[in-house]
C-alpha cells in the first residue's frame, strides 16, 4: 500500500492543536498558507504518522489528527527513519526533510495527560521546495537524497 496523506491541519497560533481542513496550499520556501508555523525558516511544515498517534491512543489518550500540532498526518511511511535532506513528493508538492523530532522547551498538554508525547521523537519537519495543494488521500513518495 503506498504511503498517503490522512489529514492536513492548520492553526492560527503556535503552541496549539491544529484543526483538520479539506485542503492546504503550500507555498515555496514559506510553508502552508494561513498556518502559524509558515515562514522563511527550516520548520515550515510538520509531519507525523497516524501510526504514532495510534501509539498514544493505545496509552488511553483521546487524540486525533492535528492534536500534536502536525500539519500533515501520514500513513504507511516511517517518518523518523528518513535522513535529513530526503525529498518527498506529497500530492503536487516537493518537500525536503530538515529536522527529525524537536526539543520541547515546555511540556504540552499531551505530555501532561500521557506522561509522554510522540512529536519530539517521531515528528519530522520539512521546507517547501515546490508549492501546490495537499489534501487527504494524496500519495507520498520518497526521493532518496534529493
Amino acid at each position: 500500500m503506498p504511503a498517503k496523506v490522512i489529514a492536513v491541519c492548520i492553526s492560527e497560533k503556535k503552541g496549539e492543536r491544529k484543526t483538520p481542513v479539506a485542503r492546504v496550499e503550500l507555498r515555496e520556501n514559506h510553508g502552508i498558507v494561513g498556518d502559524a508555523h509558515a515562514g522563511e525558516w527550516h520548520r515550515q511544515v510538520s509531519l507525523l504518522a497516524k501510526e504514532s498517534i495510534e501509539k498514544m491512543r493505545a496509552m488511553g489518550l483521546d487524540v486525533d489528527n492535528g492534536d500534536f500540532a502536525e500539519n500533515i498526518t501520514t500513513e504507511g511511511i516511517d517518518l523518523p527513519s528518513l535522513p535529513v535532506g530526503t525529498r518527498l513528493t506529497v500530492g503536487e508538492t516537493l518537500l525536503e526533510v530538515t529536522q527529525i523530532g524537536k526539543e520541547c522547551h515546555t511540556r504540552c498538554a499531551i505530555y501532561y495527560q500521557a506522561g509522554d508525547c510522540v512529536m519530539p521523537k517521531e515528528g519530522i519537519f520539512a521546507r517547501v521546495i515546490t508549492g501546490g495543494v495537499v489534501k487527504p488521500g494524496d500519495t507520498i513518495a520518497v526521493i532518496r537524497g534529493g
